[in-house]
């Protein structure tokens, strides 16, 4: 039997592509009225069979249109891609549900995550002076509260400052603010981006 695939091991671009169609059936799934259909896991490589932390980002025409993930792995990387996928789409609290007439425009992102590592820090200068900008994906947490930002979000803030301000904000610490007993994690992510492909059953309902 083959040794299962290291936690952090990254995926190979085939890895990557599966995930991406994985993700986009989820979503023409839920375009067409139905949950998402899922793959036996026994067909999936080895390595899409182990559980990791994973976010599914869509956008359309550049903009937002639904993030949502686990931080750390509860099921099969595949099938937690697919659910992910459907939920982004259609049950994102913070933004609208996709439509048929957005998928021409659709882009979809899947982040892998690799576990988290603690970021020891007591104060804000402490955990400042350790995240690596464009590479550190960060989790803060206190009093039963929690919040994630993605490696991708240094895109948006990429000075240190205002990325640790806008997730103590997301987590409901409002900067200069520090919790008492507040915790901090890094981690990376293996991000695999594509466009919607054409899908003739979807074009007749635009």
């Amino acid at each position: 039997m083959a040794p299962s695939p290291s936690p952090d091991a990254p995926l190979a671009e085939r890895e990557g592509d599966l995930l991406l169609r994985i993700a986009e059936e989820a979503v023409v799934d839920g375009l067409l009225g139905s949950p998402p259909r899922g793959r036996a896991v026994s067909t999936m490589p080895p390595a899409l069979r182990e559980p990791r932390g994973v976010f599914v980002t869509l956008s359309v025409n550049g903009r937002l249109n639904g993030c949502l993930g686990s931080m750390e792995g509860v099921e099969p990387l595949a099938h937690g891609t697919a659910r992910h996928a459907w939920s982004a789409a259609f049950a994102d609290p913070r933004l609208p549900a996709l439509h048929a007439a957005d998928y021409e425009a659709l882009t979809i992102e899947v982040s892998v995550l690799s576990r988290l590592a603690p970021l020891p820090a007591r104060s804000r200068p402490e955990l400042l002076a350790q995240l690596r900008p464009d590479l550190d994906g960060v989790v803060v947490a206190a009093a039963n509260r929690r919040a994630l930002f993605l490696p991708a979000v240094w895109d948006q803030l990429p000075d240190p400052a205002d990325f640790l301000d806008h997730l103590q904000a997301k987590a409901g610490f409002p900067p200069p603010r520090w919790p008492e007993g507040m915790r901090a994690w890094r981690f990376s992510a293996q991000r695999f981006t594509r466009r919607a492909t054409e899908h003739p059953t979807l074009s007749g309902r635009v």
